[in-house]
């Protein structure tokens, strides 16, 4: 009798061992009975019955992966290699097992084929500076394309761009040239302001000649401060109009 209790109590032990499961938090256990799909049960203790009952467990942590550098050409014939960073979750426990053999390979491969072909459909000029946009494009298709699984993806990011070398000194020289461009730009609208300014200058001048003289003994006095050897005075035609008085007299 002390055997077969023994044996009993052995059989017991095993049975309790493999009926009792214990699922996390951040975990969820996908029950199939008999084949048969039961449910998603936890987090917390349960029993699951062997051999009736088997236990998949699904973890509901957001999880990261980088998307492989693809080779893309654009939409203005420039080729460059790109790459992405994923975030996603598992929204429905059941599905991500039921619908899909393996969610996080086939997410994987679901982002690399959207960023080849959302990438061939601009312009370098707009993945480099309007990097928001085609984010958001690559997260919607993604998460439309995953939502069957149970899957939600949140974020995706587009990591790197990576440009040969001859478009990198092609850009160069271009920014090169715009910066000159603006120079020049810069230097002729400071031309046309001065232009005016002494346009209207000349303009108050012109309504007292006076204010012309007062001017110039201005300006002679500014240079005779650089301590100069020689100052010209021009003679002031307010004086030659005095002796032309006098001379018609």
């Amino acid at each position: 009798m002390g055997a077969i209790g023994l044996v009993i109590g052995v059989v017991v032990f095993i049975f309790l061992a493999n009926a009792i499961k214990i699922v996390n938090e951040y975990e969820r256990g996908v029950i199939f009975r008999l084949g048969r799909l039961v449910g998603a049960r936890g987090p917390g203790l349960f029993f699951v019955f062997p051999i009736v009952e088997r236990m998949v467990k699904v973890s509901l942590r957001t999880i990261t992966f980088d998307v492989t550098p693809q080779e893309v050409m654009t939409r203005d014939n420039v080729p460059i290699k790109i790459n992405a960073v994923v975030w996603f979750r598992v929204m429905d426990p059941a599905k991500s097992v039921v619908s899909v053999e393996n969610y996080h390979m086939a997410t994987m491969q679901i982002a690399q084929t959207t960023l080849r072909g959302i990438a061939g459909q601009f312009e370098l000029d707009q993945i480099l500076s309007e990097r928001n946009m085609v984010n958001q494009q690559l997260q919607q298709i993604i998460d439309e394309q995953t939502d069957p699984w149970g899957i939600k993806v949140s974020i995706v990011e587009i990591k790197e761009v990576e440009l040969p070398e001859t478009m990198k000194r092609s850009m160069a020289r271009q920014a090169e040239v715009e910066r000159d461009r603006r120079a020049k730009v810069i230097n002729a609208e400071g031309e046309y302001q001065a232009s005016e300014k002494l346009m209207k200058a000349a303009k108050i001048l012109a309504t007292e000649p006076i204010a012309l003289q007062l001017r110039f003994l201005q300006t002679a006095a500014e240079i005779s401060a650089e301590k100069n050897s020689t100052i010209l005075f021009p003679l002031p035609i307010e004086l030659l109009k005095f002796f032309d008085r006098d001379s018609k007299k």
